[in-house]
């Protein structure tokens, strides 16, 4: 007897008892929901791809043991193997790809899948989510085109696709994306969240904050990350319409606290209480709390977009860690995985410097360690938003060193973001008083 899994795809079972863990994992990975780890309670059960699922899980943790907790998973997926489909066999090898860090062929491993099977939607969510992390935008937009036409009926594969052109900077054709998804299903968080950086990109200030808040009774059964980081997005929007009180209870109530001990949770709080700090809003103890947390970072290096954000985390709490993790960075760098060893070298390591000098007021440092890493910052991943926080640190360096020379560089890097986002706050206070530093009369 065959079985298939919820999208449709077939998958080697002994019999129908696995279905569950593995429906579980599908329907809740490409959702966002927290009931993607339903499947680790089916961790007995031999099946290659709830054992490959189980092994994806705990990658996802994005810790120092996060190789070494998948490996028997993997193990277990690759030796039961022989007996899978064409496309169990590419996923399981795509993990292993994954948790040996050949992420180069992990992602060809994922555009292979959906070319072939473009109903495996949890295969090219996981290509995405590297192709993310390695700067590859085009390739995140590429994998979500090559399976819309066999599942167009799936919400959550409209999502992927918004978010796909919102970093290649294809924002009409991204907010059409999101906002059929959002048709045909309203709780579509991933869908939502390229919205709100459609309108944040666009400088729609009010409105993207109105629709995320009405969005926001949906998000329910989220996965950690997934509900902290859209409400992340909301206090973006509450800082730049001045609205100061309300981001930080959106940081204490949401942001903080859900899951303190996951990565993207730190971070996002990391870069929330940075740009609270950028913009003049005082943060009074709050960093104490993240760093208990970041301190446990500093063998990590799992991705070199993380490794920044504990570093400067650490070190705005003015916790001595910062400089181990700068010098652990330091040392792991020339011997990262290939795929990734240029990023780490020639973004990270330069970045991770200009950071550090910031926090410790020495502002010259800074710009030239930030302004050495940025041109290539994509390189590292993350989000157009999520990088903003490195440029708004070498914008403020450049406005505390206040020289002619860095606020004429300032000027130009403020009046140009202030002419995509006339509705903040925030820039225009800036603007302003760089430009009476210059001498010269404010422009709106």
């Amino acid at each position: 007897m065959s079985f298939t899994d919820s999208l449709g795809n077939p998958v080697t079972v002994g019999d129908a008892t696995s279905l569950p863990a593995i429906d579980a994992f599908v329907e809740g990975f490409i959702s966002c929901e927290a009931r993607a780890v339903d499947a680790l309670a089916a961790a007995g059960d031999a099946s290659p791809m709830v054992q490959a699922y189980c092994a994806t899980l705990h990658l996802f943790a994005e810790s120092g043991d996060a190789r070494a907790n998948a490996r028997p998973f993997l193990e277990r997926a690759r030796e039961g193997a022989a007996r899978a489909t064409p496309r169990e066999q590419r996923y399981i090898e795509a993990i292993a790809a994954w948790s040996a860090g050949d992420i180069a062929r992990a992602i060809a491993l994922h555009q292979e899948q959906a070319r072939e099977h473009p109903r495996d939607l949890a295969s090219l969510k996981l290509g995405q989510y590297h192709c993310f992390n390695t700067g590859d935008c085009p390739g995140m937009l590429r994998l979500a085109l090559a399976a819309l036409p066999a599942a167009a009926d799936v919400p959550y594969l409209h999502g992927m696709a918004a978010f796909g052109y919102e970093q290649c900077h294809l924002l009409r054709e991204a907010e059409a994306s999101a906002r059929r998804a959002i048709t045909l299903r309203r709780k579509e968080p991933w869908a939502h969240h390229a919205l709100g950086h459609v309108m944040l990109t666009e400088g729609r200030l009010s409105e993207g904050l109105a629709v995320m808040r009405a969005l926001s009774d949906t998000w329910v059964g989220l996965n950690s990350f997934m509900v902290t980081h859209n409400w992340w997005h909301v206090a973006l929007f509450l800082i730049d319409l001045g609205r100061a009180d309300e981001a930080l209870a959106i940081y204490d109530r949401e942001v903080w606290g859900v899951v303190k001990d996951y990565s993207q949770d730190q971070i996002g709080a990391v870069s929330l209480l940075a740009r609270f700090e950028l913009a003049g809003i005082p943060v009074g103890d709050r960093w104490q709390d993240v760093a208990d947390h970041l301190a446990r970072r500093l063998a990590d290096h799992v991705l070199p977009f993380l490794d920044l954000q504990y570093l400067y985390g650490l070190a705005r709490a003015g916790r001595d860690e910062a400089d181990l993790l700068l010098r652990n960075i330091e040392a792991f760098a020339p011997a990262a995985p290939p795929s990734t060893r240029a990023a780490w070298q020639r973004v990270c390591v330069p970045a991770a410097h200009g950071l550090l000098a910031h926090a410790r007021g020495d502002f010259a440092a800074a710009i030239d360690g930030l302004g050495q890493a940025l041109p290539q910052l994509a390189r590292i991943g993350g989000s157009h938003a999520q990088r903003d926080l490195f440029e708004q640190v070498y914008l403020d360096a450049l406005l505390r060193l206040g020289t002619a020379a860095s606020l004429a560089e300032a000027q130009g890097i403020l009046q140009q973001q202030l002419n995509g986002q006339p509705e903040s706050l925030r820039l225009r206070r800036q603007a302003a008083a760089v430009y009476a530093r210059l001498g010269l009369p404010a422009f709106n």
